[in-house]
Order: C-alpha cells, then sequence, then structure tokens
C-alpha cells in the first residue's frame, strides 16, 4: 500500500512539473506582455514572434489614407498656383467629382461618404507649419471639422516637417500649441493609449532641426509631451517616419528616441538597392521588405505604410523616368492590402496601416475615385478587409 501511495505521488509530481513547464515560457512572456502594453512596446516571444496584446479597442486592424491638401487655386505652400492644370494634361486622374473646388465642406462630405462606405477608419492630413508660426494648405481639415457627419472617420496629423521649421524652440512651441488648442480635444482625433496620433514626415529631417537648436528630437518630443499633459492629454503618440535608404533607422526606432511608433509616407525601393522600383510588383515586393524589417530590427511598434503606387510626371517625373511606371491595378493593390492585413493581424498593436495616399494626383499616389476608373480601387480597401474577417 505504500509502495502505491508513493507511486501515485511521484506520478502526481511529474504531471505537476509538465504543467508547470508547459506554463512556465507563457506566464514569462505574460509579464513581458503587461510590462511592453503598459510601455506602448512589443515582445519577442521564444519562437521570433513579436507581438504583444490588444486592448478590446486595437483587436480589428483600422486603415487610414493620407489626405494632401494641395487642390486649391492661389493657396501659399501649394504646388502650384493653379493646381489641378498640371493635371489636366492626365485626364485619366481627373476625379469623379471633377476639378473641385477644395476646402468647399460638400465636397468633403462627398470624400468622407466615400471613404466611410468602403472600410476606411481615418484621415491623416498632409499638414503644414511655417517659421513665421503659421499653419499653411488648412482648408481640407478644417472643412473636415464642419462636415455634418463624420460618419464616424476619425483623424489624424503627417506634420509635413520638410519646410525648415522648427527654426527655434518658441516656433516649436507654438506649433504644438496649436494642436493642441484646435485638434487635441476633437473626440474625433486618432488615439492610441489614450494620446493624440501625429506621424512625422521625416525623422530625419527632424533631428537635423534639433540639432540646429542644441537639442535632440528626444528632448523636442518630451517638450510637446509636457505641454500635452499639462493641457490634460495624457500625451502624443508621435510616429518616426523614415525613408527607403534611411541611415538612421536603428536610433529612430530605439525605445529611448522619444517616438510612440514608426512608419513612412511613401517608400520607393528595397532597403539597400541601387535604384527605385520599376513597376509595382517591385513596389509592393520593397514595401514587404521594409514591413519586414521594422519588425526585425525595430523596438517600437509599426503604423504599416501601404501605397497605391508612384507617378510624379505630372510635377515634373522623378529622376528616373522607369520609376514612374509603379502604378498599381486594383487587384495588385488589393493584394499589397491583404499582406499587410495578414502581418498588422499576426504582429498586433496598435493595429493601424495608412495608405499613400487619397489623393495625391502629381505623384500617382491616389485611390480617390477617378471617372476613368470610378470607384474600383477604393473598392479593394472594403474587399481585403472583408477577405481577412475584418470587415
Amino acid at each position: 500500500m505504500k509502495l502505491m501511495v508513493f507511486l501515485a505521488g511521484c506520478l502526481l509530481t511529474v504531471v505537476l512539473a509538465v504543467v508547470l513547464l508547459s506554463h512556465g515560457r507563457w506566464a514569462s512572456v505574460q509579464v513581458g506582455f503587461d510590462t511592453a502594453t503598459q510601455q506602448g512596446l512589443a515582445v519577442t516571444t521564444e519562437d521570433g514572434v513579436r507581438a504583444r496584446p490588444l486592448n478590446p479597442s486595437e483587436r480589428a486592424p483600422k486603415l487610414g489614407v493620407y489626405y494632401f491638401p494641395g487642390w486649391r487655386d492661389r493657396t501659399p505652400h501649394a504646388p502650384a498656383d493653379y493646381p489641378w492644370e498640371r493635371i489636366k494634361p492626365y485626364p485619366e486622374r481627373e476625379p469623379v467629382l471633377g476639378w473641385y473646388e477644395e476646402g468647399d465642406v460638400s465636397v468633403m462630405q462627398r470624400h468622407v461618404n466615400m471613404m466611410a462606405d468602403h472600410g476606411l477608419s481615418f484621415i491623416a492630413f498632409d499638414w503644414y507649419w511655417g517659421r513665421d508660426d503659421q499653419v499653411y494648405l488648412e482648408h481640407a481639415l478644417r472643412a473636415f471639422l464642419k462636415v455634418e457627419d463624420r460618419r464616424g472617420l476619425q483623424f489624424s496629423l503627417l506634420w509635413a516637417n520638410h519646410d525648415g521649421a522648427p527654426d527655434s524652440l518658441s516656433n516649436f512651441d507654438q506649433m504644438v500649441g496649436y494642436w493642441i488648442n484646435n485638434y487635441f480635444l476633437d473626440p474625433s482625433f486618432l488615439r492610441v493609449n489614450g494620446k493624440p496620433v501625429v506621424i512625422v514626415f521625416s525623422a530625419n529631417e527632424l533631428d537635423n532641426q534639433a540639432k540646429l537648436l542644441g537639442v535632440t528630437p528626444a528632448v523636442l518630443l518630451k517638450r510637446a509631451q509636457s505641454m500635452a499633459q499639462s493641457a490634460g492629454i495624457p500625451g502624443i503618440y508621435f510616429v518616426a517616419g523614415t525613408t527607403s535608404d534611411e541611415p538612421k533607422f536603428p536610433a529612430f526606432s530605439r525605445a529611448d528616441s522619444g517616438y510612440s511608433a514608426i512608419s513612412a509616407y511613401n517608400l520607393h525601393w528595397m532597403p539597400g538597392a541601387s535604384h527605385a522600383a520599376h513597376s509595382y510588383a517591385e513596389l509592393d515586393a520593397a514595401y514587404r521588405k521594409h514591413w519586414e524589417r521594422y519588425e526585425r530590427l525595430g523596438e517600437l511598434p509599426i503604423i504599416y505604410p501601404f501605397s497605391s503606387g508612384w507617378d510624379k510626371r505630372p510635377w515634373g517625373g522623378s529622376a528616373d523616368p522607369l520609376a514612374d511606371r509603379a502604378v498599381a491595378t486594383p487587384d495588385e493593390f488589393e493584394l499589397h492590402l491583404r499582406a499587410g492585413i495578414q502581418t498588422m493581424q499576426r504582429v498586433g498593436a496598435p493595429n493601424i496601416g495608412v495608405i499613400c495616399c487619397w489623393n495625391e494626383f502629381g505623384e500617382g499616389s491616389y485611390i480617390e475615385p477617378t471617372k476613368n476608373l470610378g470607384s474600383a480601387v477604393l473598392e479593394r480597401v472594403g474587399r481585403a478587409l472583408k477577405a481577412e474577417g475584418v470587415r
């Protein structure tokens, strides 16, 4: 009898040991997840999968789109005095709404309706701040803020920081104060962990600008965080915009960089490639490689960049004319989206992607419906989300 009790005890000990060992990795990872969740970071598990647990509001991927506010005549900082005139020689790019008056609230309402009907969740408005403490090309965003029904669309800012600002700490503070007073308190502003999302077009340029001010980007971003917190906002979710050949990528993607995530406005070639993509197939492959690079080398969460293509001929063309052939067909664009959505779902929070672009007609990056293709490209957003079980 004693032998039976002894053997039973040994068996129970073995079973408990197996259970504890099998759950040990999960327990240790879960502790890491809890810490990472508080810090907004991802965690790499022992099998090499980089992930982070999702808050309920983060479970479904969100796709947004960049909006270029460059289509109003005689507007300072626009690409031309009469920008539509530069597009008219390319009639296949004429919007289905015609050569509209950008900034008109009724036009923006129609844009919002089209976006919401096809599964887009937010608009990231290209946003320009001058060294004269003035905001430029704000008319489209102002129209959005006035539309009667936003259809649940949120909005965010892409700070287009390639015009020399900030040129002083005062200029920087004035800009952040403008964000706080004019946008951040709007309940429709896109947030992650309660923080308004601001995408910095070029982290490299901000690094250069900060050096001229005798500080680091992390110091500037911390300064902005303090201003937001003083206004009762938890902070700002700054996203570092990178490029195809970003030499400072590892520094921008560190947890101590001051940024909360990494992304890109547009990408043109593979990491380390000698030339830009000469077809959309090459461009798609380049984006997928950059997604993998962000995941493998970066320490921060990823706002996944997508592209509908590139053809800059209306603005004078690319330095490499073959680069202006990288425009997607609707089928190619859908496959591109589906690949990115699958990656977003695997990697996890913040589960946000942004498409370049709604209306970059001068660069050939647009999904806004046209008289030539109708909604054929835009419809692929909803189809891709549905195919991946999101919509």
